[in-house]
């Protein structure tokens, strides 16, 4: 009989410095692990569903705004690295974790990869949404690290609208069941820290990716043992975005808020 440590993980992830903390946290807990590693969704793409969702304008502000956010990580590095020492986070990829190269969760290629491995639970981090007929055909519990507090905080850059929303008590991350919604799913377990004054836009999914590794493995052992506790996500629900590119400056040299 297999036990719940040696039950098959599957992760699901476009890649990157926070999903690799994750990826490794899991990794140390049990080693059967494998990665679902999909493509990143286009630019082109992003910007098409922006607008038909909020308009030309906000649109472009929102793109401006990730490509400062791109370059602007390179002078954030010294706090990233003190983020990582403080949580002993690491952020470095492991060549023994199996890496499947995707496409998109969303087509049958794979779903025939998760069904094959047969896993006990499948986990999300920074990747697409999956499709009702995705969902649908999982295995197994899928659970999803947002890095937010749901559901004030559903979508993108949940700690920024805190901070912006004079909210710091709700800086936190979210490890919440997937349904078909927009991080609408019930919570699991909830995780909320403190941002220093040398946080910016750049370093905050940091911060609460690396001090909410301890969440996302109590999701996993409870998936794995079969004794997941999902609760409602109660209270004001709103979706957010990134901020246009106006929006980020004015908070910056008004609020001090990056």
């Amino acid at each position: 009989m297999t036990s719940a440590a040696d039950k098959p993980i599957v992760i699901v992830t476009a890649g990157g410095r926070n999903p690799q903390i994750l990826i490794n946290a899991i990794h140390a807990r049990s080693s059967n692990v494998t990665v679902l590693l999909e493509q990143p969704e286009s630019k082109k793409h992003f910007l098409k569903r922006r607008i038909r969702k909020l308009g030309l304008v906000t649109a472009l502000g929102q793109l401006a705004t990730m490509i400062a956010s791109k370059f602007g990580k390179r002078f954030t590095e010294k706090r990233a690295a003190e983020i990582l020492r403080l949580y002993d986070a690491d952020d470095r990829e492991n060549p023994t974790v199996p890496v499947i190269a995707l496409d998109s969760v969303n087509t049958p290629s794979a779903i025939e990869h998760i069904r094959a491995i047969n896993p006990a639970v499948v986990f999300l981090v920074s990747c697409r949404m999956l499709s009702a007929s995705t969902l649908q055909a999982m295995p197994c519990p899928v659970i999803n690290f947002h890095a937010g507090i749901n559901p004030q905080y559903r979508g993108l850059m949940g700690g920024y609208w805190a901070r912006v929303e004079n909210d710091e008590g709700n800086f936190g991350a979210t490890v919440h069941l997937v349904d078909t919604g927009v991080d609408t799913g019930d919570i699991l377990y909830q995780s909320r820290m403190t941002p220093s004054k040398s946080d910016t836009m750049h370093t905050y999914p940091l911060l609460q990716t690396a001090a909410s590794t301890d969440i996302a493995i109590r999701a996993i052992d409870d998936a794995l043992s079969g004794s997941l506790k999902p609760v409602p996500a109660n209270g004001t629900s709103r979706q957010w975005y990134h901020p246009p590119i106006w929006m980020w400056l004015w908070n910056g040299f008004s609020r001090g808020i990056w």
